[in-house]
């Protein structure tokens, strides 16, 4: 089983602890980077072999990982060498991937069983596989439905549900074969060409524990509640 990680990115939103730092090597509690907690996570869950794209400050998380023989992977590497996009990366791999592999982005804490990510997507046979999370969204106002110049509903601070991508995905190589190497592709590219093409990507629901470090807010949490998630985040591992 084979999982590629996105690593490359800036982390402008978490400044400044990612001013030294790439975003995935800063640290959770007093022990772990959240690259490292990922890394056991995919060992226990019966990943071997492992891609990680890096780019800004990649030297470092190279240095840190190594050939992935600490956590029993194999571990390889591909270097960003202008912004690609969330798909954009795996463009330049494609020929050492398998046909089916596992997606994530680098900067993730949850007990999502990426095996079982993957193993559905084998069986599923859709092009793409995208692991969903409920989220609330609590609107702090009253809200209004107009009509030509008059107010036909009214809400009052209404909460909507959403389900969102947690970056991970399940996907095939032939999904991405008609992209061009070396040009960006976003992963909202490539879902709404997907669903175009009435070929749309086959949803994996979570409703366990997900938190993207994205800006210093969820970091902050994730160091607040690491300690009492410890033993669920790297159980196996």
């Amino acid at each position: 089983m084979h999982a590629v990680i996105l690593a490359g990115g800036k982390g402008v939103r978490l400044r400044p602890y990612t001013t030294a730092l790439p975003k995935p090597l800063v640290p959770i509690g007093d022990q772990h980077a959240i690259l490292e907690i990922v890394l056991r996570q995919l060992a226990a869950a019966g990943f071997t072999r492992c891609t990680i794209a890096i780019g800004h400050l990649g030297e470092i998380i190279r240095a840190y990982v190594g050939d992935g023989s600490q956590w029993g992977m194999s571990i390889d590497y591909a270097t960003e060498e202008s912004p690609l996009g969330t798909m954009g990366p795996l463009l330049t791999m494609l020929d050492r991937l398998p046909e089916k592999f596992l997606v994530m982005n680098g900067d993730i804490l949850t007990d999502l069983d990426y095996a079982d990510v993957l193993r559905q997507h084998r069986d599923s046979d859709a092009p793409l596989t995208i692991a969903t999370y409920a989220r609330k969204v609590h609107i702090d106002f009253g809200v209004l439905t107009t009509d030509d110049g008059r107010v036909v509903a009214f809400t009052e601070k209404p909460s909507i549900d959403y389900r969102v991508s947690m970056g991970v995905y399940g996907l095939s190589r032939s999904t991405l074969a008609g992209y061009t190497a070396g040009l960006p592709l976003g992963f909202d590219e490539l879902v709404l060409d997907l669903l175009k093409t009435q070929n749309p990507p086959h949803a994996y629901d979570f409703e366990g524990y997900w938190l993207d470090i994205g800006r210093p807010d969820d970091y902050d949490r994730a160091n607040a509640e690491f300690t009492s998630r410890k033993s669920l985040l790297l159980k196996g591992a």
